[in-house]
């Protein structure tokens, strides 16, 4: 009997439904033991029943939910809860989805500080009212999944790479327990390493770094000791997907961006890029907007305090 799946997106993109898409042959060989039940990026299954004559979120009973994006606004709390409630196991597919990924830079701002910049400035709109009719009211800030719902599988990753995706399935079909990767970019680049850069200031990636094009990516000097900004000791690896011979943003000789999230869960990704920082001898003071970056990094220990408080 087939496996029955809900997938739904809250804050997010769609990327994540894209790169389940880009399972390509995978999925058509796996599409025989699922039974997708409530999948909005492919069939229209509507929340309030297809004529709308329900009252409440109903979404089907399913053995496997995933669930992309991060938690912004009423709605997207009720749909999340309704999965919890519906999915007997929870994937949180994407960065915004265990970690609240690109979005949750708001978090930085209160709502009103958000609201003024964008309809109180100066327009040539007249209407400066900020709008409220049929949208769902917005939370205090952008949430990851499991500060509001039991999470049971983190898949991180923007997007999951397929190979992840397709591993959580074929695991989960198996009966045995998704394993994910524990290690870092920087543990996955084939990029040359001397210990210590000789640049104590960062650059911005406007400039090129020092590499020979028609050299291959182990001869080229790691980019955070050329002092470019790469976030590979900090993030987890995985973009390269199984067989890939280098992260993604390296492979292109551009610093990786973090877009997998910490190494470990729980881990603080900027305070632990700002260490490395300074291990490789770069003054942190040499970075554009820093105060904006530490104001950050004290909202995600609020955020990362306030989940382990129970949140």
């Amino acid at each position: 009997m087939p496996v029955k799946v809900a997938s739904e997106w809250l804050n997010s993109c769609s990327g994540c439904e894209i790169a389940i898409l880009n399972l390509g042959e995978t999925l058509l060989d796996l599409l025989p033991q699922l039974e997708f039940v409530h999948i909005p990026v492919l069939m229209d299954h509507k929340h309030y029943g297809q004529l709308g004559d329900k009252t409440e979120i109903d979404i089907p009973k399913a053995t496997v939910g995933l669930l992309s994006g991060g938690i912004r606004n009423e709605e997207h709390l009720e749909v999340a809860h309704e999965m919890r409630k519906k999915c007997d196991i929870l994937i949180a597919l994407g960065t915004c989805a265990t970690h609240g990924g690109i979005p949750a830079l708001i978090n930085s701002y209160t709502n009103e500080e958000l609201f003024e910049q964008y309809y109180h400035t100066e327009s040539t709109d007249p209407n400066d009212i900020v709008p409220s009719k049929g949208l769902p009211k917005l939370l205090d800030r952008c949430y990851a999944l499991d500060e509001h719902i039991k999470v049971d599988i983190y898949l991180p990753g923007c997007p999951p790479h397929p190979d992840q995706i397709a591993g959580a399935i074929l695991s989960l079909l198996a009966g045995e327990e998704v394993k994910l990767p524990f290690k870092s970019v920087c543990d996955t680049c084939p990029t040359i390493r001397k210990g210590k850069g000789n640049v104590k200031e960062i650059k911005r990636f406007i400039t090129t770094p020092e590499f020979d094009p028609d050299q291959p990516l182990d001869q080229m000097q790691c980019l955070l000791e050329q002092g470019y900004l790469c976030a590979g000791p900090v993030t987890r690896a995985g973009c390269a997907g199984n067989d890939g011979e280098a992260p993604r943003c390296i492979a292109a000789r551009v610093p990786c961006r973090g877009c997998y999230g910490p190494v470990r869960q729980e881990g603080n990704q900027l305070l632990d890029m700002l260490n490395a920082l300074a291990s490789n001898g770069i003054d942190i003071k040499s970075l554009a907007d820093r105060d904006s970056l530490l104001r950050f990094s004290g909202a995600h220990n609020r955020l990362v305090a306030n989940k382990k408080g129970g949140l």
